[in-house]
């Protein structure tokens, strides 16, 4: 049936597809003693799937089907893909590879958004929109390729905000809620549905707003553990989820609350989920330095032990040169083989680059096809692994290679850490939300603020926004 939908090349013996449609002979069944754990049967998401996970999270150009599929190779539970804008995706055309499978949202000039059959299982489809119309539209074109759609609501970026999507739903509550319901009505219900917040200045209004989005029936709730206009750099407000994911329990709402902010590793994970009693936990900056983090024993040396694979399989699976080049521009761990200078030469030489075909020095042969084939075995092969807190009867052990691996990596974040306590609230100087102006999200747009057309450009945004209507900078007053 897959030979004969996607027209596969007789010769393509190892590819993806073409494996769906063939079962090994089974060999005689090993003695009980011998036998592995059970492979973790995946059907479609229920609630119970956003427990006890660690998962990659939403993340523009980083977030790309390249990163997703090593994630998943080195243990993520489930994958989230890049916010996508409502509008973006209802004027795209579903292409599917005939040779490599990869299912591909075309824009104008490039694609919005690209996925595999083999990550289905475990991928999330964020959708940024301000409309339940649109938020369902959007959701039923690429629903036949993905298990779950999440509505971001967190965002603080102007691309995000600017037509009242992502944060800007945070002090919108009726609109944020419509669009889950609505949701939640018109899809399938082997669809999850699940939303993506962050905190507000308080914590009573914090709680108000995630009893409401749990009225509307989602599967799962994540709760970005900073507020809205809080930075990157600032230590997340970890210590504030306890009380909120006490709430929910008190609520007898029995879905997941998944905690994001500050998490480094899988083992990390388990730290924060001691400290906030969260479901599960979502990593997103460490996963952009080192996709590999889900894995017990991250992977080191990353100019030998990724990079060349990553290249190789992002070439197979056709992934935008320039999407590649920022993400293996980010990837980042401690080195035992490599100097520092050794290691930045490298880098250099992937920045310089114009091309896959500038780095075949450094790749050597392009065996996409075979990195590709190993990541579909290592997921094929995935067993079940709870995240756990330290003491758990079922936590994984810990040999003392990877415990290195986990001290190695805590000490290459020591430059970066601050000896500081994080805060347990949102600090004075940062009033949320901010009030109109100028320059802020929410603010009425600008000719200076407008963006260009992809008639003008000639290409797509890689998360496009549709246009504000321009309004004069004179028409409205300034707040206080």
């Amino acid at each position: 049936m897959f030979a004969r939908l996607f027209k596969l090349r007789p010769s393509s013996s190892i590819s993806y597809l073409s494996r769906m449609s063939r079962r090994e002979l089974s060999a005689s069944p090993p003695l009980d003693s011998e036998r592995a754990p059970k492979r973790q049967k995946v059907g479609h998401l229920t609630p119970e799937s956003f427990k006890n996970g660690v998962f990659l999270a939403p993340m523009v150009r980083s977030g790309a089907l390249p990163t997703r599929l090593t994630a998943l190779k080195h243990g993520a539970t489930l994958v989230w893909g890049p916010e996508i804008v409502d509008k973006a995706i209802l004027h795209t055309e579903r292409v599917v590879d005939p040779h490599t499978g990869v299912v591909s949202y075309h824009g104008k000039t490039r694609a919005i958004f690209t996925t595999h059959p083999v990550e289905k299982p475990y991928l999330i489809y964020q959708i940024g929109s301000a409309s339940p119309e649109l938020a369902v539209q959007a959701a039923k074109t690429v629903a036949q390729d993905v298990s779950g759609i999440d509505l971001n609501c967190g965002c603080p970026k102007s691309f995000s905000t600017h037509s009242g999507m992502g944060a800007a739903l945070l002090t919108n509550p009726d609109l944020l809620c419509a669009i889950l319901t609505a949701l939640k009505r018109e899809l399938p219900p082997e669809i999850t549905v699940s939303a993506k917040i962050r905190l507000l200045p308080t914590q009573e209004d914090t709680k108000k707003l995630v009893e409401r989005i749990i009225g509307t029936g989602v599967s799962a709730l994540t709760v970005h553990c900073r507020t809205r206009n809080m930075r990157p750099r600032e230590a997340a407000l970890v210590d504030r989820l306890s009380e909120i994911v006490e709430f929910v329990r008190g609520l007898g709402a029995d879905i997941a609350v998944v905690e994001n902010g500050d998490c480094k590793d899988w083992e990390d994970a388990r730290r924060v989920k001691k400290v906030t009693g969260a479901s599960s936990v979502m990593i997103a900056t460490a996963a952009e330095l080192n996709p590999s983090c889900f894995s017990s024993a991250p992977l080191m040396d990353l100019e030998t032990t990724l990079i060349p694979s990553y290249l190789r399989l992002s070439r197979y699976l056709d992934n935008h040169w320039a999407l590649t080049k920022f993400c293996v521009s980010q990837f980042k761990a401690p080195r035992t083989e490599r100097s520092k200078t050794e290691a930045h030469k490298f880098k250099t030489q992937i920045v310089a680059a114009k091309g896959y075909d500038d780095l075949t020095e450094l790749v050597g042969r392009w065996t996409g096809e075979r990195d590709f084939t190993e990541i579909v075995s290592a997921i094929d092969a995935r067993r079940p692994r709870p995240l756990t807190i330290d003491g758990s009867p079922t936590d994984i052990e810990t040999t003392e290679s990877e415990v290195s691996v986990v001290t190695s990596t805590q000490a290459y974040d020591a430059d970066d850490a601050s000896d500081e306590e994080p805060p347990l609230s949102t600090p004075l100087e940062r009033p949320n939300p901010e009030p109109p102006t100028m320059g802020a999200p929410l603010g009425p747009s600008t000719f200076l603020r407008m963006p260009l057309p992809a008639v003008i450009t000639g290409s797509d945004a890689i998360t496009p926004s549709p246009t504000p209507k321009a309004t004069s900078p004179f028409s409205f007053s300034h707040r206080s």
